[in-house]
């Protein structure tokens, strides 16, 4: 049943995109007409405050489980705000997966602002039922762009999710780490071991789902992880190094 549904959604999805690739150029932000390549209008634009440089910073302290020792860098495009915020949640929630594409070109930027290397990269996955309601894994179309970018290998189920979770936007911040803890495992440690990993999410907010992946990725042994996301919420970013400032029409 779960396969069906999959199915249906992911055709649907497809349909979408097809009809969306065939029409003008449009704001991730708000579907105004584009004249240029561009990302967003020049009026969504003016919402959308970049990290400059690139932030390089680390999941919060209070994020990291198990493997709180190492290093988990993160690399977030802007904060989670004004037409990024609303492009991520009509990419994740509004059946938009042509968004992939815009919206993983500022990623892109990012990841190469801030000098990331990867050997593969690695999508947050959905857990098969939220997969077949959706349609898409906006996580993974987001790696796919990112991989293609950095000369990686793209490895959309080195990890799995394990038991189906209640959304964390639905979650208080202090239940959010329990909710995910061991809810991820790495289908084959022997293709991740000792590699450098780029882990890709649409969204940083208190860091937890990118933490639990992050400990299984480390358990089964690679070099390093990286977290790239779009966006970050306010802590969701230990020890920022940059200043958001205005964004130019990427």
């Amino acid at each position: 049943m779960i396969a069906r549904r999959t199915l249906a959604a992911a055709l649907r999805a497809l349909a979408a995109a097809a009809a969306r690739a065939l029409s003008p150029p449009a704001c991730a932000g708000c579907d105004a007409f584009l004249a240029e390549a561009a990302v967003f209008c020049a009026g969504c634009a003016r919402t959308v405050a970049p990290w400059r440089p690139a932030r390089a910073g680390c999941l919060p302290r209070g994020a990291i489980g198990s493997s709180s020792a190492a290093d988990a860098a993160l690399v977030a495009f802007a904060p989670f705000a004004g037409a990024l915020a609303d492009g991520i949640r009509r990419f994740k929630y509004g059946d938009r997966p042509d968004l992939a594409r815009p919206l993983g070109r500022l990623l892109l930027c990012a990841a190469r602002e801030a000098g990331v290397g990867a050997d593969v990269v690695v999508p947050v996955p959905l857990h098969p039922r939220r997969l077949a309601e959706r349609g898409y894994n906006q996580a993974a179309l987001l790696a796919a762009h990112i991989a293609g970018g950095l000369g990686a290998k793209l490895a959309p189920r080195a990890l799995c999710r394990v038991r189906s979770t209640a959304q964390q936007a639905q979650l208080p911040r202090e239940l959010r780490l329990q909710n995910v803890a061991g809810a991820f495992r790495v289908r084959a440690p022997e293709r991740v071991r000792g590699r450098r990993i780029a882990l890709v999410d649409d969204v940083a907010t208190t860091g937890a789902t990118l933490a639990a992946c992050h400990d299984a990725l480390l358990g089964a042994g690679v070099a390093s992880v990286t977290c790239l996301v779009l966006a970050s919420t306010e802590g969701g970013v230990d020890d920022l190094r940059s200043s958001p400032r205005s964004a130019p029409r990427t």
